[in-house]
């Protein structure tokens, strides 16, 4: 069944878990001649990246029209070749991204199959939940306890507290008071729940700082450390895989397969994050979960934005071996529970395979008419 129509749809929305700041999201809706919807999202964050990425967007159309959902191995490649001046990662990856994930669920749903079963199936039985939030509180006891609340809640493997976030809690700045924070962390979550720390992009810290308080966290059994250098800094990564004990984390902010398998071959990385709206779609992240198993690297499977994005990196977990757990927010928010029919949720602390033809989620498109935005 032939692709008649591609459309974009720009949403600025509140998101409780971080602090009630706007967040800018694109969709892409393609649709068959039969009537069948495929939907992609690009996890573009900024007005000026989403405005600029429907453009993109809306140019590769021309790509996906008037040929098959089956196709897209083949139209992902000719989006590639089409992007070569302006692309190999950047906006052009957030442009293919959408395009490939609503291409993907419009095969399942074609074929009455789900996005997981036409990657191969199930490589786990059941998945792990890990609470995954924004540090945003003064009174750092009050918000280990709460922290730990949703822990409990969820029934959740453990928690990845993001530090330099919006709000009051002022983590990764001071010393003692980061120390403070993990060690009530640990009291009220108690000797089992892991506990992962991401260093925001608005903290800059020196190779010294972070082996200091990696080892300082360490007291406290942490399980990996995200970006304590940033996304790019090979020679420092080296130096604190050197002096340290803890797993180390980066590559969410990595476009292409090439980048994550560049970042691997430093030798420095032992959890790859990589998001499906951002690294050129299922298609994109498929590419670097291969570069991770050659690697010997566990992958993780971003999905801190829509319930669109959340489906496809569900079924991506579950289709790598080498995913350990799925970040899931702690709060309800407009892109996760008003989008979809049945938000992606998991069950006694762990996901069971999607099983319902392509990404498996039924949209609410008058909730992303609530918030569309104009340009």
């Amino acid at each position: 069944m032939k692709i008649t129509k591609v459309e974009t749809i720009p949403v600025a929305y509140p998101e409780p878990n971080d602090a009630d700041a706007v967040r800018h999201l694109l969709f892409v809706r393609i649709v068959a001649e039969d009537g069948q919807v495929g939907w992609g999202e690009a996890v573009t964050m900024w007005p000026e990246a989403t405005r600029a990425t429907a453009i993109l967007v809306e140019a590769l159309a021309d790509l996906v029209v008037g040929r098959q959902p089956g196709e897209r191995a083949r139209i992902h490649q000719e989006m590639q070749r089409h992007t070569w001046w302006y692309g190999n990662g950047g906006l052009a990856s957030f442009a293919i991204s959408a395009l490939d994930i609503a291409l993907w669920d419009l095969a399942g749903k074609e074929a009455g199959r789900s996005v997981l079963d036409l990657l191969g199936g199930p490589a786990h039985e059941h998945v792990p939940a890990l609470i995954s939030c924004h540090a945003t509180q003064n009174d750092l006891d009050a918000m280990a306890a709460t922290m730990a609340t949703w822990v409990a809640e969820q029934n959740a493997v453990g928690i990845k507290v993001g530090f330099g976030k919006r709000g009051d809690a002022h983590l990764g700045i001071d010393a003692e008071r980061d120390r403070a924070f993990v060690a009530a962390l640990r009291r009220e979550l108690g000797p089992e729940p892991a506990i992962m720390i991401d260093i925001g992009a608005t903290i800059r810290w020196d190779v010294d700082t972070a082996i200091q308080r990696t080892r300082t966290f360490e007291e406290f059994g942490i399980d990996w450390i995200e970006e304590p250098l940033g996304a790019d800094d090979p020679e420092g990564y080296a130096a604190l895989c050197a002096h340290t004990k803890t797993k180390i984390a980066y590559g969410e902010r990595e476009w292409t397969p090439r980048g994550v398998q560049r970042i691997l071959g430093t030798g420095t990385v032992d959890v790859v994050g990589v998001d499906p709206g951002r690294c050129e779609g299922i298609s994109g992240w498929m590419a670097a979960a291969a570069h991770c198993s050659a690697a010997g690297s566990e992958i993780n499977a971003h999905a801190w934005s829509s319930a669109v994005v959340s489906a496809a990196s569900l079924a991506l977990s579950f289709a790598s071996p080498h995913c350990r757990q799925f970040e899931i927010k702690p709060l309800e928010n407009p892109m996760q529970h008003e989008l979809v029919t049945d938000p992606v949720t998991p069950t006694k602390g762990r996901f069971n395979p999607p099983a319902r033809p392509g990404l498996g989620i039924d949209i609410h498109e008058s909730v992303l008419e609530r918030y569309r935005i104009s340009y």
